[in-house]
């Protein structure tokens, strides 16, 4: 496995455990449709939370959620629709970003992002 692959490993399970630790119930990681492909799956008590986890081993190239842009978001959200579909909910779908920076000494940085952005159904308004 490739360097970068084994980081965002890691970032995701770091990820896992900082949510599991605020109550989150994590139900899927890595659910593909098609070639999107959604981090992690998780609920509260009142929301299905989609997290997209970005993992760096420093942030001198910007820091990791810098790298969510509307076409990445855009993948994200069509993926989130397949699953809704899928699972059939009434939850409300929230989309969060978790931003993971391992430093060298092994400790991570976890920046939690809630509510990171929102589907539109066009990306202006007109």
């Amino acid at each position: 496995m490739a360097e970068h692959n084994r980081t965002g490993a890691l970032g995701e399970q770091v990820a896992c455990r900082y949510l599991e630790d605020l109550g989150y119930e994590v139900l899927e990681r890595n659910w593909r449709h098609g070639r999107d492909e959604l981090d992690i799956i998780a609920r509260t008590t009142r929301e299905l939370v989609i997290v997209e986890v970005k993992t760096r081993s420093s942030a001198d190239h910007g820091e990791p959620e810098e790298a969510v842009k509307k076409g990445k978001r855009s993948k994200i959200i069509k993926a989130a629709n397949a699953y809704v579909h899928a699972i059939g909910t009434d939850l409300a779908l929230r989309f969060d970003i978790v931003s993971v920076i391992i430093h060298a000494s092994g400790k991570p940085y976890i920046h939690h992002i809630p509510d990171a952005f929102y589907p539109t159904t066009h990306d202006r308004p007109f």
